[in-house]
């Protein structure tokens, strides 16, 4: 799960958890979300467009799918005045700290690391917020740290 360190850092979620994590609008994200995920996964929490990118640290999803409220309020930068109140488009989960890794793993490690070909971060042109990682990739990162 990426999110701007300068916006929304590791340190923020380890200050207050559980949090949100909200404000995601691609409809492939929602699936995510709403399909793909269960309470007590781990999810790794990474730095996008910071330096270096990376894999800051470690969460645990600890809420089952709800409509995100910034979806309704029109002073969020989030605010989607399509989305109906009786049938909302956007989802989230909420997530708790688990660990800040001592070093940030960057994704240039990710990109050289074997076994780590076709995880879904180190594939050219992905922009989405909210990625799977299988059993085997989340090994092979934790065995970086």
């Amino acid at each position: 799960m990426k999110s701007e360190p300068d916006v929304y850092s590791i340190d923020d979620l380890a200050a207050k958890s559980p949090a949100m994590w909200e404000g995601c609008r691609n409809y492939t994200v929602r699936i995510f979300f709403r399909d793909q995920m269960s309470v007590g996964d781990m999810a790794f929490f990474y730095n996008s467009n910071s330096d270096p990118s990376g894999i800051a640290g470690t969460m645990k999803i600890v809420s089952e799918a709800y409509p995100d409220p910034t979806q309704f309020d029109p002073n969020s930068h989030y605010y989607d005045p399509k989305s109906p109140v009786d049938a909302p488009r956007w989802v989230l989960r909420d997530v708790a700290f688990v660990e800040k890794f001592a070093r940030v793993i960057p994704l240039a490690e990710l990109r050289s690391t074997p076994g780590l070909e076709d995880m879904m971060v180190v594939r050219k042109g992905q922009r989405l917020s909210v990625m799977p990682v299988t059993p085997e990739e989340w090994q092979i990162v934790t065995s970086l740290l």
